[in-house]
């Protein structure tokens, strides 16, 4: 990202697809076209692992597995796999724009299951064998551990019998034949989502928009790579987390956030040389061309919780792995294109990671109209090697924000962003636009802008509210929005800037 550039933040669940959640089908090659005619050269979207309770892209099954939910079924119909009637129950599901993931659960699973079936009796299983075998050093844990959990009616595997806790040999020797067709069954999901995807970023590359995707730091606590690898997390002897993430108390939580993933044991990984960061790593440039590594100030120290505490406010720092990883990293796979997400509380030792890193870091106008103090997400402080955002997934949209500013730091925004567009040719009023042109024609080599503040809506739309449950993540927009008029605008502010 040395050229100046610019793209557009929106989660493969926001798009509008045909069956209650956004997909790798007709809806994403659409928003591709979308994205090269109003000039844009990046796509930015969330995580895309296996959701479970709380539906959050940031807390999944695996590190390495898809979601099933963007498997495109008219895919699977031209297949023969699946007939258009089958279909009727997730159609039903987007009669409402909110993605309803309670219904989508039951239902969308119930069509794959279907899909299986008929590929079982019309396909060669050769298909999935060779699949999994180019990527069974995370494949045949993660559907072993699916298969189980299904057993088990969802539980965490914390919670399973001793004899599968604590992988006794002998019980999985024996629930790989007990389990067999449920284990192929997410072999065969997972394979439609790789092979899916390829095709999508390819179609992507093509048309000369990169993707960037997004590293969670931390594993959910029922995960694969917990169960596979407990030694690298904090668990007791019993197999109970003991120390869990979050975030310290600040101005916008007294008590914090408590985000209840187990904490890495940095000692034992890096024991390891790092390899399974690596492999993480590895397999995200595999998906992805450029990467975003979420709460990068927890490399350096991040907040230690006891795993039995009811609020962050009882944690500690404690040190992360630093440079060690990162050069570990640099070492195996080479010099990568990596984004470093530096919000929250920076010290001046995190400030030291970043600049040894050499990765760009971010900036977030929402956050500049302090009217108490000068801030450094102000556009004109931005550097060339940074890539600012009008707000993140985790912000509220630019016109939620602007309603809900309180009148010292409105002002302040008003008379700053009037000067700051002084020279501007658009004349533009509505503040969305005010942000986006503001962000377009600052230093920072690339700037992305969320889809909800390219549509100028309001929190209705927001993404996520940090330390709260349920209204999350259901956020998905109606397909005649993207019209002619909106890529004409985007286009003409993206090439004003030279973007």
């Amino acid at each position: 990202m040395k050229d100046r550039s610019s793209g557009i933040l929106l989660h493969i669940t926001s798009l509008p697809g045909k069956y209650g959640i956004g997909d790798f089908g007709k809806c994403a090659y659409e928003f591709v076209d979308f994205l090269k005619e109003s000039h844009q050269k990046y796509w930015q979207i969330l995580p895309m692992g296996v959701t479970g309770y709380g539906d959050s892209p940031y807390q999944s099954f695996s590190a390495f597995a898809g979601n099933p939910y963007f498997i495109d079924l008219d895919s699977l119909v031209k297949m023969n796999l699946l007939t258009e009637a089958d279909l009727k129950p997730l159609i039903d599901l987007n009669l409402i724009s909110n993605i309803q993931y309670d219904k989508l659960y039951i239902e969308r699973y119930k069509v794959l299951k279907k899909a299986f079936t008929n590929f079982k009796e019309n396909s060669s299983l050769n298909i999935l064998t060779n699949f999994k075998n180019k990527n069974i050093w995370w494949l045949d844990n993660y559907a072993l551990y699916m298969a189980i959990k299904n057993k088990f009616n969802g539980k965490s595997w914390l919670e399973w019998p001793k004899n599968y806790k604590f992988r006794d040999k002998e019980t999985l020797r024996k629930a790989r034949i007990e389990l067999q067709e449920e284990i192929e069954y997410h072999i065969f999901l997972q394979y439609l989502f790789d092979k899916q995807w390829k095709d999508l970023k390819q179609y992507a590359n093509e048309n000369n928009i990169k993707i960037i995707g997004d590293i969670p730091i931390f594993i959910a606590t029922d995960s694969a790579d917990t169960w596979e690898n407990p030694k690298m997390f904090y668990f007791d002897k019993k197999l109970q987390p003991k120390k869990v993430a979050g975030c310290p108390p600040d101005a916008f939580s007294a008590d914090g956030q408590l985000w209840g993933n187990v904490l890495y044991n940095w000692k034992n990984i890096e024991n390891d040389n790092f390899k399974w960061w690596i492999k993480r790593v590895k397999s995200c440039f595999k998906l992805y061309d450029t990467v975003r590594i979420d709460h990068f100030r927890g490399f350096e120290s991040f907040w230690a919780i006891p795993a039995k505490a009811k609020t962050a406010r009882f944690g500690k720092w404690e040190k992360g792995p630093g440079m060690k990883l990162f050069y570990a990293i640099k070492k195996s796979l080479g010099d990568l294109d990596i984004i470093a997400e530096d919000l929250g509380f920076l010290t001046p030792k995190v400030h030291k990671l970043l600049k040894d890193s050499g990765y760009p870091g971010m900036k977030i106008l929402e956050f500049a109209f302090d009217s108490r103090e000068e801030s450094d997400y102000l556009p004109h402080k931005y550097p060339k090697k940074s890539v600012a955002y009008t707000g993140t997934h985790d912000n509220q949209t630019v016109v939620g924000w602007y309603k809900t500013v309180n009148d010292k730091d409105k002002k302040f925004c008003d008379e700053y962003l009037d000067d700051f567009l002084k020279n501007s040719n658009s004349k533009t009023e509505s503040i969305n636009w005010k942000f986006i042109e503001a962000l377009w024609s600052s230093n920072s080599n690339l700037v992305v802008a969320p889809m909800q503040d390219f549509l100028g809506l309001d929190d209705s739309s927001r993404m996520n509210t940090p330390s709260t449950l349920g209204g999350n993540w259901i956020w998905r927009f109606d397909s005649n929005l993207l019209n002619k008029e909106l890529s004409k605008k985007i286009s003409s502010i993206t090439t004003q800037y030279k973007r």
